[in-house]
């Protein structure tokens, strides 16, 4: 069990580009729940779910640098979680913005 903590944030990440990728490719506004859609009415929604793809892509990536990170230092990985999901989730908020 000394790599668990990779295992797990390998999957997830992994998981995370999966829907990423379907949502990128399908263009499909309904992949959101349904608790973000009603709160969210964009003009476009094509537009919308793909440039929420790329977002959704860039977040997926910390978890696998954290799982990356894990083989080294499990503590360095959390700090390395923590650290890329800020930094991600704010351009990702700069890519938002692109939709106007």
């Amino acid at each position: 069990m000394e790599y668990a903590y990779s295992i797990v944030m390998a999957v997830f990440g992994g998981a995370l580009l999966l829907y990423a990728g379907l949502m990128a490719l399908t263009k499909d506004y309904k992949m959101l729940p349904y608790r973000s859609r009603v709160s969210v009415k964009p003009k476009d929604p094509k537009k919308y779910a793909f440039q929420l793809s790329k977002v959704i892509a860039l977040v997926a990536v910390a978890p696998l640098l954290s799982a990356l990170t894990a083989l080294w230092n499990t503590i360095a990985a959390v700090i390395v979680l923590m650290v890329s999901v800020i930094v991600f989730i704010w351009l990702g908020t700069k890519i938002m913005k692109k939709i106007d």
